[in-house]
């Protein structure tokens, strides 16, 4: 099951020019500590709570050192306070750079089903909070746990009112983590760059908010727009990163390298986005291991790292 289906389902029943390559910033030659390898948690959704510590140690034995944390069929961060999962998440070798939470609950359209596993048995996880109802707390928590970015992982936008009600919430959500001094960023999916009632979700996230976005590099791409170009038009604006790959009819989620896009070109202009952290994603793959330590293997050779 593809995340976004999984984050629609389960929320609602269970609860400028392109600076590229050059002397004065090299991508590729200076290396910064901040291009570590990060892995986002939610390809681990099928398997990582039934082995917390297991998984992670996992994760870091690839050769990860990044972990960014999603939702968690234990609650709170996969069963822990957030000081005490940044504190395991160290001792392993891994540091906690970013969170994602709900931005508002959405509703079950008419006749659809709950959300099943592989296994065909429905998926069962605690009521989620969103930032609509929950936004201090969750604000707190990624504070107190000492990560740099909470970021929206997905909200309703079906509707005119509903994008305009969720602007609100991040903008509210924004000048929140201000005050705490992280970060605060949107990531995508690819029906934000689909028309709705004669306006496009992302470009009015981009021209109504002053967040920081973090994008999926796949599903921009399966929505039609080109990374790069989007760095052209908004410089800076991309801190973030989710890094998958499609096949040649976006449809299907593959490791990095083994699909269709071009991510050398990408990294390239990673200056221009102003990337200070991405993470490899497969939402829900048969075999996660595998997955990430093939796309790890890929963009390692790339990158020359």
């Amino acid at each position: 099951m593809k995340r976004k289906e999984f984050i629609k389902a389960s929320g609602t029943v269970l609860f400028g020019g392109l600076v590229l390559r050059n002397k004065s910033f090299d991508f590729f030659a200076s290396k910064p500590a901040t291009q570590a390898m990060g892995l986002q948690l939610f390809t681990f959704f099928n398997e990582i709570d039934n082995d917390v510590e297991g998984t992670l140690k996992k994760i870091a034995g690839v050769g990860y050192k990044e972990i960014e944390s999603a939702f968690s069929k234990k609650g709170g961060y996969y069963g822990m306070k957030p000081k005490e999962f940044a504190k395991f998440l160290n001792n392993i070798g891994l540091s906690w750079k970013s969170h994602h939470v709900l931005g508002a609950p959405f509703k079950l359209p008419p006749g659809a089903k709950m959300p099943v596993g592989q296994d065909g048995k429905p998926i069962v996880i605690p009521p989620m909070r969103s930032l609509q109802d929950n936004m201090q707390v969750l604000v707190d928590e990624a504070a107190e746990g000492g990560v740099e970015f909470l970021v929206c992982a997905s909200t309703p936008i079906h509707t005119l009112d509903e994008i305009k009600s969720s602007i609100e919430v991040l903008n509210k959500t924004d000048e929140a983590c201000k005050k705490a001094g992280i970060g605060f960023a949107y990531h995508n999916h690819d029906a934000e760059f689909h028309e709705v009632e004669g306006q496009i979700p992302y470009e009015m996230f981009l021209s109504q908010t002053k967040m920081k976005l973090e994008l999926d590099l796949a599903w921009a791409t399966k929505g039609g727009k080109d990374p790069v170009e989007l760095f052209k038009q908004n410089p800076g604006r991309f801190p973030l990163w989710h890094v998958k790959d499609l096949d040649a009819k976006r449809e299907t989620i593959l490791p990095v390298g083994e699909g269709t896009i071009d991510y050398k070109r990408i990294f390239d202009a990673a200056p221009a986005a102003g990337m200070k952290h991405f993470f490899i994603e497969h939402d829900m793959p048969k075999d996660a291991l595998a997955s990430i330590t093939s796309s790890y293997n890929y963009l390692t050779k790339m990158l020359g790292a």
